[in-house]
């Protein structure tokens, strides 16, 4: 429903985001797909590496707002995608495939940590990282308290969340987040 399978010549397998709401928010189906698709990924032995991209001008605009809305006011829901966030971190580092990713204009929330997460990441010269979460009142996302201090920088990792300033791709390859 939210990702696209597609195989190359030489076992290179695309992952695409796409068909969520606006500019690839991750919806409550595409946050398990997220999640569920590296596994399978991994016992694949034909695919010998990834590539995880997305459609259109974003990366990932973070969370869409139902599913927001759902994990505000369903306690179960929030401890599921509180869940599938440990999942999807334990299930890209545990994935045997180099996975590269292809990051785009905005890239926020789960669709960013799946990208951070790559072998490789690549952030285009327009992509624009930045953790959404303080942005809705809430605090960092787990990528950017998590992942971000182990990419670049204790103090910048901690000053960047809360300046809500985005990171563009030179930037980002700049301070060490991406590789290229």
């Amino acid at each position: 429903e939210y990702l696209t399978l597609e195989r190359l010549d030489g076992g290179v397998l695309v992952v695409t985001r796409g068909n969520g709401p606006r500019l690839n928010a991750v919806t409550v189906a595409g946050h398990r797909e997220l999640v569920e698709v590296w596994p399978r990924v991994d016992a694949e032995p034909a695919v010998r590496a990834v590539l995880l991209r997305s459609e259109g001008r974003a990366f990932s605009a973070g969370g869409a707002y139902d599913m927001i809305d759902e994990i505000m006011e369903d306690q179960s829901a929030h401890r599921r995608v509180l869940k599938e966030a440990r999942e999807l971190v334990r299930n890209i580092i545990e994935c045997s495939k180099p996975i590269v990713s292809a990051i785009n204009g905005p890239a926020v929330g789960a669709g960013l940590a799946a990208a951070l997460l790559a072998d490789i990441p690549v952030a285009g010269r327009a992509a624009r990282i930045i953790d959404g979460h303080t942005n809705i009142g809430v605090t960092a996302g787990d990528h950017a308290a998590g992942l971000w201090p182990l990419l670049f920088r204790l103090a910048q990792a901690k000053d960047q969340p809360m300046n809500k300033q985005p990171v563009d791709g030179e930037e980002a390859e700049r301070i060490g987040l991406v590789a290229k």
